[in-house]
């Protein structure tokens, strides 16, 4: 993979938990990034918006090596992402993710779900392991669930235990996949409380998602994707009432009313 410049790209190596430069992803003729620039540094929540297709959930998926960045520099905690499964592995255990779709394996109890990967990536015992994911399940407003199966739970319920099993691995940087677009209306507002809890905790967040309302709450920063680029990004007042661009005037133009 090419390794880009920072100073070339005016971005902050020296203060980011997580540095995006010069990244590029294609999908056959398709190009998915292009010139990708983000740096976020400790404790920063940045919302990723824009129209579907623009690259913003193939862009986080990069961070963790879900999809596989054809050019550019990856570095999350201070570790440069290669194809090496060791940096992977290690880069993995620094970063939680939360999809859309809740990806809980049915079979097993919600505290098992919140346990099985502690266990087996952080070599923790069953007993610690179910200790700290009773706090985060408390966290989250769900610890009196942990005895159920997924199939026993709303929408709602499901993911934010999704938000709890990720927080399990006690990472550094929390990514967000359109947590809430799968969810029904009503349950939506409370996966939000949980996130807008862990931004004021300080969790250095990415999230990609349409709730504009929640965008305006938490971010410190948001960034505007189309066509694979980052058009725009700027705090959300500015980012709201002044967008610079005539395509996120247009985005924002069909979305807030």
């Amino acid at each position: 993979m090419n390794r880009g410049n920072g100073e070339k790209h005016g971005l902050d190596r020296a203060s980011s938990i997580v540095l995006l430069e010069a990244v590029y992803k294609n999908f056959g003729q398709f190009i998915a990034l292009s010139e990708i620039d983000l740096a976020v540094k400790k404790g920063e929540r940045i919302i990723i918006c824009g129209p579907s297709g623009s690259g913003k959930s193939t862009m986080i998926r990069c961070i963790n090596h879900i999809e596989k960045h054809d050019s550019g520099l990856i570095v999350v905690n201070g570790k440069t992402l290669t194809d090496q499964t060791q940096d992977i592995i290690s880069i993995r255990r620094d970063v939680g993710m939360v999809f859309q779709h809740f990806n809980l394996f049915p079979h097993l109890t919600i505290l098992e779900n919140c346990t099985l990967a502690p266990i087996n990536a952080r070599g923790k015992s069953k007993q610690e392991a179910e200790q700290v994911a009773m706090e985060y399940l408390t966290k989250v407003r769900i610890a009196d669930q942990a005895k159920k199966y997924p199939g026993e739970l709303s929408g709602g319920q499901q993911q934010r235990v999704a938000i709890a099993r990720a927080l399990c691995m006690q990472p550094k940087v929390m990514l967000f996949d359109e947590p809430t677009s799968a969810l029904d209306p009503e349950m939506v507002n409370e996966v939000l409380e949980t996130m807008i809890q862990l931004a004021r905790e300080g969790m250095t967040m990415l999230c990609v998602t349409h709730e504009m309302g929640f965008a305006r709450e938490v971010a410190d920063r948001v960034v505007f994707m189309d066509q694979g680029r980052i058009l725009e990004q700027a705090a959300p007042e500015e980012f709201f009432q002044h967008p610079r661009t005539e395509r996120a005037k247009d985005f924002l133009s069909k979305i807030i009313h």
